[in-house]
């Protein structure tokens, strides 16, 4: 009997492992080489994780790989020192080595039926390594027998060495357990940069203890608007976070490698600050905190040095909080009409000797930028703060497309594309009316994944100061982590796979087919993904003589089964299934909807041929 229910376990082991070898690997984001190897290795309970133990930081990814294999597979595996030895082959060993062609973020990742090797020459390497090895685990539930992971062998580095994603919390502020799992999600796509917008016209979500008043006050207001229009939710709305709390956020980060860069807004989006202390504007108030969205007039009075005393003293905080090099000083959208009217700024600008209210938003981002350097902090700032002049070490953030990023490159000065036709992960990525209440814009899956951070008109040296990409999610009408994440993802996964992965081995039917894996790890994982990507959106050709339209439906899903109606019903399984373009008269309505298994999973996109000449 025993000897039966080894042959049984064996003989499971072998189908198990034969069946995985077979599938595709699905990596997110796409390795710079990988090739699949035959067979596989069964993972058990028998097997260990080897680390070098008199390095902490190899030890705390061992321990960290340990906890993820149990939460994805419900294996406990063993931690040992990399030089014991118990007499079994079947282990996992994560390994330092002396590779510069790796560089600071590159890994080898070699799984064969005799264990897993992962190496890098340095920890985060490794890091990324053990995501890979999480993103080759089956996705179905395992069985006692094991689990099978194919044999592969990577090697993979970064393309670009900023890969971020932005959260608006001056809108809404979200707890300190969803930015955890925020910087989880960036980092489960090996992206290395989370941007926290933390001050608003709507709110400063930053303790400065030197400042109380801006907690106290101009972290909360009475009111907001969830949409778009006027309406008024009259619930108050608010919240900040201690000094502890970041600190707190910033060591989980680090331990994720994903640096933290805070933005704390100047000279402008800053009137949820002026309600705290008036003197700091032109004017002196008083002030409410808006419950419209939209830009305000009212920013910081460039000609009061008390603005300046008040700037160091928040920032000199914030510099002791974030080790990261870099911090953001905003500098977008500061209309200058304040400025204009204001003896104070009239005055500087004289003394100055300045041109107008540019050459002084640029004296005033030069003067902060002194600041920061004498901190050792470099700023990076919207594209707003080329006009009138780039401080000296300033990075550029390119957001009113890729003019201001060409510009500073040209310049010699760092820049992170992320252009609002590309990177705005708050616009709409579906039809409109098939999506949530959100600020506007069209920004579809396919859209995103399209982009090519390095422009064109950039040749030579210019091209090397193109840091990167960033997506970001302005909160406006995302009040809710649910919908975060349902903003984020699955377009995060396109960011990240076009800051990763080098222009050759980008593929969008590859990429949307192994999304179809994603999707599944996404809902283990209890992130609210967005499903429009299974949305039918319609290509039509009219032909204005006959009368007829030629009609394709397509999808920014793999291999879509797509069911559509021409007479008026709803899609069902049952109705005719698309197998190609297809001709229809003037005045037939297309109604389409993607399934999978027998369900619907998008909802009915609707498409009506109107009249030639006609508007729909």
């Amino acid at each position: 009997m025993i000897k039966l229910t080894r042959l049984a376990v064996a003989v499971a082991l072998l189908l198990s492992t034969n069946l995985y070898a077979q599938s595709e690997v699905s990596i997110i984001p796409q390795p710079l080489q990988l090739e699949q190897k035959q067979g596989a290795y069964v993972l058990t309970e028998k097997a260990f994780i080897q680390v070098d133990n008199g390095n902490t930081e190899l030890k705390a990814l061992g321990e960290l790989l340990v906890q993820g294999l149990f939460e994805r597979t419900g294996t406990r595996l063993s931690l040992v020192p990399s030089r014991a030895d118990n007499g079994t082959t079947a282990t996992i060993v994560l390994q330092l080595v002396s590779d510069t062609l790796l560089g600071d973020e590159g890994y080898r990742l070699s799984v064969s039926e005799k264990g897993i090797i992962a190496q890098a020459r340095k920890a985060n390497g490794l890091f990324y390594a053990i995501q890979s090895i999480y993103q080759l685990l089956p996705v179905e539930r395992t069985t006692d027998s094991g689990v099978a992971i194919p044999a592969v062998e990577i090697t993979d580095k970064p393309r670009f060495g900023w890969r971020g994603l932005m959260l608006d919390v001056g809108r809404y502020f979200y707890s300190v357990d969803y930015i955890k799992k925020y910087i989880d999600y960036l980092a489960m796509h090996k992206m290395n940069v989370f941007h926290w917008h933390l001050v608003e016209d709507h709110g400063w979500r930053i303790e400065i203890k030197k400042y109380p008043q801006l907690t106290d006050v101009s972290a909360w207001r009475p009111s907001t608007n969830f949409q778009r229009g006027s309406y008024i939710n009259l619930n108050p709305h608010g919240g900040f976070y201690t000094q502890e709390q970041v600190k707190e956020v910033v060591a989980y980060a680090q331990s994720r490698y994903v640096t933290v860069v805070p933005e704390i807004e100047l000279p402008g989006h800053v009137l949820s600050a002026l309600v705290a202390y008036p003197e700091l504007s032109c004017t002196g108030g008083p002030f409410e905190i808006p419950e419209q969205w939209a830009i305000q007039k009212d920013i910081y009075c460039a000609g009061k040095e008390e603005v300046f005393t008040f700037l160091e003293g928040v920032l000199g905080e914030v510099a002791e909080l974030f080790p990261s090099e870099i911090i953001h000083i905003g500098g977008d959208e500061a209309p200058k009409d304040r400025w204009e009217a204001c003896p104070h700024c009239q005055k500087r600008i004289k003394d100055e000797g300045l041109k107008d209210e540019h050459e002084l938003q640029s004296y005033f981002i030069t003067r902060i930028e002194k600041f920061l350097n004498s901190k050792g902090k470099r700023i990076i700032g919207w594209d707003e703060i080329l006009e009138g002049g780039l401080a000296p070490n300033a990075a550029v953030m390119s957001w009113r497309g890729t003019e201001g990023g060409i510009e500073a490159a040209r310049m010699h000065h760092p820049v992170v594309m992320t252009p609002t036709t590309y990177m705005y992960l708050d616009y709409f990525q579906g039809e409109p009316y098939l999506e949530p209440s959100g600020i506007g814009g069209f920004l579809p899956l396919r859209k995103v994944y399209s982009f090519e951070p390095i422009p064109e008109e950039l040749v030579g040296k210019e091209r090397e100061f193109i840091l990167g990409v960033q997506g970001n999610i302005w909160c406006e009408y995302i009040h809710a982590p649910e919908k975060v994440d349902y903003m984020t993802y699955p377009r995060g996964a396109a960011v990240a796979e076009i800051g990763w992965s080098t222009p050759d081995r980008k593929d969008w039917v590859d990429f949307t087919r192994r999304l179809e894996t994603q999707y599944t790890r996404y809902e283990q994982m209890g992130i609210n993904y967005a499903q429009s990507a299974y949305q039918v959106y319609f290509e039509v050709t009219d032909d204005t003589v006959g009368k007829k339209s030629t009609v394709t439906l397509k999808t920014d899903s793999y291999q879509p089964e797509i069911h559509y109606t021409l007479d008026g019903t709803e899609p069902s399984a049952k109705s005719p299934s698309y197998e190609g373009a297809f001709e229809v008269p003037q005045y037939t309505t297309v109604r389409a909807a993607t399934f999978k298994n027998g369900k619907r999973v998008s909802p009915v996109s609707i498409r009506s041929m109107v009249h030639f000449g006609e508007t729909e």
